[in-house]
């Protein structure tokens, strides 16, 4: 019979295994179109899915309900290692024809955001509610992406800031009815048409008691932004598994702070400040990116403080940073995302204070 000490000794060893091996963040797949014949840019074939969740499954990784594991990051509660969810935007028609079947022969539970407005008008492009049923029988459950999939930054013409707010409220608040209604519950999370936010609607956003989505990449930890979290996009050109596999090895970047100057991009190249945690870090091998620029230029304020700067101006549209930098052993890479809209005038965008 082994002794008490040499038990104790077993299960402190077990405990502490187990904590090597939990995880304290989440990586996030977000996908639209499963289809050979859908806009490439937000697709990805049939075959690149079974091949991504393929890989997901050999490679041992844990693919776990997106909403219980947001809750256990939240409350500082270790995920499994190799954690990641699955979600996809908009509720197509060809996710239930071409990934429903993947996804439920690998028992993976997986997140749709849904535009109710298409749904209820029965469109054939759409998933239907009874479809909906079928797939969270098996691990599908179905959150917020508004009724009508507006730009929620957008006023309409003549329109006051207050009804912008009041119409942009209604759109979740419609989405939120028709989950309880149709299928029994609500998650309580919300993806951003486009990933568009800015400080009030998200304030509206935490106070409704959702989670959100923007559609910047990176992963999850308790030190995210409950109200903006990043994900990391798979299809088009972000289909290749390779590029999958490093996204799928990433760690959240260890800030302790970022300054972005805002959500809107002007006529002159954004910049943001980035202030790392104390701890051993490679940040001789930061290294930031522009959309369409190539690298940023960084300029070190501390040991570990640093202003990264893109060249020149975006243009109308969005832009963003991407920051890599390798951890410790080089075997892992954290990694964080920003983005910023250069609005058009006609394009009738709320003021940066509105």
């Amino acid at each position: 019979m082994l002794s008490k000490p040499y038990l104790g000794v077993l299960v402190g060893g077990a405990l502490l295994s187990a904590s090597i091996q939990a995880q304290d963040y989440l990586p996030v797949l977000q996908y639209h179109h499963v289809s050979n014949t859908t806009p490439r840019s937000t697709s990805v074939t049939p075959e690149e899915f079974a091949e991504h969740m393929g890989y997901l499954q050999s490679g041992g990784f844990q693919v776990v309900d997106l909403r219980s594991a947001l809750d256990d990051l939240k409350a500082n509660k270790p995920l499994p290692e190799k954690a990641v969810a699955i979600t996809f935007d908009d509720a197509y028609s060809n996710i239930y024809q071409s990934g429903f079947p993947v996804l439920k022969a690998n028992n993976f539970p997986f997140t749709v955001f849904v535009n109710s407005g298409p749904v209820e008008r029965n469109s054939r492009s759409f998933l239907s509610w009874e479809q909906m049923k079928e797939m969270q029988a098996v691990g599908g459950v179905f959150a917020n992406h508004t009724e009508n999939h507006p730009y929620m930054l957008r006023k309409e013409a003549t329109e006051s800031d207050d009804a912008w707010f009041a119409r942009m409220s209604q759109e979740l608040d419609v989405v939120e009815t028709a989950l309880v209604d149709k299928l029994g519950n609500s998650p309580k999370m919300l993806a951003y048409p486009y990933g568009e936010s800015n400080h009030r609607i998200r304030d509206m956003v935490k106070e409704k008691g959702l989670m959100a989505f923007g559609q910047q990449s990176g992963v999850i930890s308790a030190d995210s932004d409950f109200e903006n979290l990043p994900r990391f996009p798979a299809s088009g050109p972000y289909a290749s598994l390779s590029t999958l596999k490093t996204k799928l090895n990433s760690k959240p970047m260890p800030l302790l702070s970022e300054d972005a100057g805002g959500d809107f991009a002007t006529d002159q190249p954004v910049s943001i400040r980035l202030t790392f945690k104390d701890g051993q870090y490679r940040l001789k091998d930061l290294a930031c990116y522009v959309s369409g620029q190539g690298k940023a230029s960084l300029d070190w304020a501390s040991d570990n403080d640093v202003v990264a700067t893109a060249s020149k101006p975006f243009g109308v549209g969005r832009g963003r940073i991407n920051c890599t930098m390798p951890d410790r052993s080089g075997q892992q890479y954290y990694w964080y995302s920003n983005v910023w809209i250069r609005s058009a005038p006609e394009q009738g965008y709320v003021s940066e204070k509105s």
